[in-house]
């Protein structure tokens, strides 16, 4: 199976933002703009993240998903505030085919089985945020980056997959909006950790990235910056993750 192009848009609210180490947001406009263009362009999957959601203990993604879903016929991935088996049934009814479930799954991981139990383990996405603390080490934080778990990111992805997810989202919360490249030893570490997909988000910023990130082990990467500014177009990541 060849690697798969997704665009991530985060969201807060009713618009798209994009931020630095997911601080310093700015507004991009009208996520499905941004979406239906990606589709047209022949992106493979949406990623779509409720930045705040889970901060105020609400997703506001359900009328965003709804609306895309009537005209972008790519998987579309959505997290962010997804706290029970109603919230899913709630974001698959709207078009939603997986969720990544984040901080939700840390405070309870029983979650994590229920859904793989409920509606198969290839919608249920174990989303990280992770932050390096030492060579070789990260921790997995909550609340968009915020708040520390204590927890290792590779003993987590480990058990986040025993218990039924099938497919690990990995952000680098010190690569995010940096364009320094995606942290190839955290995607490694994961990879050689799970038997399911891992996708690489965080980082991209130049032809090579790609290519290092799907070297490192990552079967899925998911671009946003580049993509919302415009500084490279689909057709050139493509190619990029040919050269991989």
């Amino acid at each position: 199976m060849s690697a798969r192009l997704i665009a991530r848009l985060d969201i807060k609210g009713p618009n798209l933002i994009k931020g630095v180490q997911m601080e310093g947001l700015r507004v991009m406009g009208d996520p499905y703009d941004f979406a239906r263009r990606y589709y047209e362009a022949g992106v493979d999957e949406l990623l779509y993240i409720d930045i705040v959601a889970s901060l105020y203990g609400r997703s506001k993604l359900t009328e965003v998903v709804r609306r895309t879903a009537q005209d972008v016929f790519v998987p579309m991935t959505v997290g962010g505030g997804i706290r029970s088996i109603e919230d899913v049934t709630e974001l698959l009814r709207a078009g939603a085919d997986k969720v990544a479930i984040n901080t939700a799954a840390v405070a309870r991981p029983d979650l994590i089985a229920e859904v793989a139990n409920r509606f198969g383990s290839q919608c249920m996405v174990l989303s990280i945020e992770a932050k390096q603390q030492a060579p070789g080490t990260w921790e997995v934080y909550t609340e968009t980056g915020r708040e520390h778990s204590g927890l290792d990111v590779v003993e987590w992805a480990r058990r986040g997959v025993a218990l039924g997810a099938g497919e690990v989202l990995v952000t680098s919360i010190d690569r995010e909006g940096t364009r320094k490249g995606f942290d190839t030893d955290l995607i490694k570490a994961i990879a050689a950790a799970v038997e399911v997909p891992v996708i690489a988000s965080g980082g991209y910023g130049a032809a090579g990235d790609l290519a290092a990130a799907l070297g490192a082990g990552a079967d899925a990467v998911a671009v946003a910056d580049a993509l919302h500014y415009g500084r490279v177009t689909l057709d050139a990541l493509r190619q990029q993750m040919q050269g991989a």
